[in-house]
């Protein structure tokens, strides 16, 4: 029985391998949800790969088993085995294929990195805004206690590094403009166009947003996997993060960057809300962090007089301040 030729079997098992690392590259659903216009720049980048992780791992791992099977010891054959010295055209590809696959990878590395803004050098449009200790530690309703190191404001007015403007935003201010602040262990987010501090993120979905970045203490990192966003807080370095979120919901924000003993419990959240749900946000937040509003004191009616506990009807009633008088008397 004539034999199937081992170029042709190569041929239809490297068919079979492209196809099927294809398949997983676009199917294998290891991300989260995306949530911004960087996500699927990111995506595409992995599933690529996936895609050649995956014809590496057969062809490496297929190439073991088979000669595990064929040049097994048999039974009775103790002679040994013959002797390589090196094949020069073998070593030559396997060299070669890794590097162009690596070179590659790393073009195209920096391409989506520079798609996403990452290359974009900061300037006078998307400068960072100053984030005083006052601002930090004096937090309407938190619950987080802040130290810093002095009292000094800490000077951001230099241009940032990070994921910035890209080419069609390169004239552009942002949207929304928020200071986050990292410190051991929690973030702070101030919102300087309106003056409201919190303990979360809040963005409106699809509008255009500029994280300006610092950190009190220790190295952070500020990372939302939906996203597919990480940049570094850094003590006295300003960086920044730039996106567009795209699906409403609520996403982790996590510090990936070893901050401490209590680093795993750095953990906070955005929020994206519709427009109309974000200006309620802010409009509710700009209410409830003002000092200037009058206090409010509930009293009981009982203590009030006749006239005080009536007053505030007459108008409704139709009665004016002299008959009021009268009905008392």
């Amino acid at each position: 029985m004539q034999q199937i030729p081992v170029s042709l079997l190569t041929l239809v098992a490297g068919i079979v391998i492209t196809i099927f690392s294809f398949w997983v590259g676009q199917n294998h659903s290891l991300m989260p949800v995306q949530a911004s216009e960087q996500a699927p720049l990111v995506d595409g980048f992995f599933n690529v790969m996936v895609t050649i992780a995956t014809a590496l791992f057969i062809v490496v791992e297929g190439a073991i088993v088979i000669f595990f099977v064929k040049f097994r010891h048999r039974p009775g054959d103790d002679t040994d085995g013959e002797p390589v010295e090196g094949n020069i055209p073998l070593e030559i590809f396997w060299t070669a294929i890794p590097a162009l696959i690596v070179i590659g990878l790393g073009i195209y590395s920096v391409d989506v990195y520079g798609r996403m803004g990452g290359l974009a050098s900061g300037n006078g449009n998307h400068m960072a805004h100053s984030h005083s200790p006052a601002q930090v530690a004096q937090m309407p309703g938190s619950a987080i206690a802040a130290t810093l190191s002095d009292g000094s404001q800490m000077d951001l007015s230099t241009p940032s590094i990070g994921i910035g403007t890209t080419s069609t935003q390169a004239d552009k201010a942002a949207d929304v403009v928020v200071d986050v602040t990292g410190m051991q262990f929690a973030w702070i987010f101030n919102y300087p166009d309106s003056g409201v501090t919190a303990g979360e993120l809040h963005v409106p979905v699809g509008a255009d947003v500029q994280l300006n970045i610092a950190a009190t203490d220790v190295i952070h990192a500020f990372w939302v996997p939906q996203f597919r966003l990480k940049q570094d807080a850094i003590p006295g370095v300003a960086t920044q993060l730039r996106f567009v979120a795209t699906k409403e919901g609520t996403y982790p924000i996590v510090c990936a960057e070893l901050c401490g003993g209590y680093h795993g419990s750095m953990r906070t959240q955005v929020v994206v809300h519709s427009p109309e749900d974000f200006s309620d946000w802010v409009r509710e937040n700009q209410i409830a962090q003002n000092s200037e509003l009058k206090t409010t004191v509930a009293v009981n009616p009982a203590d009030l007089s006749k006239s005080e506990f009536l007053a505030p009807y007459t108008h409704e009633m139709g009665i004016d301040s002299a008959s009021l008088v009268q009905l008392q008397k």
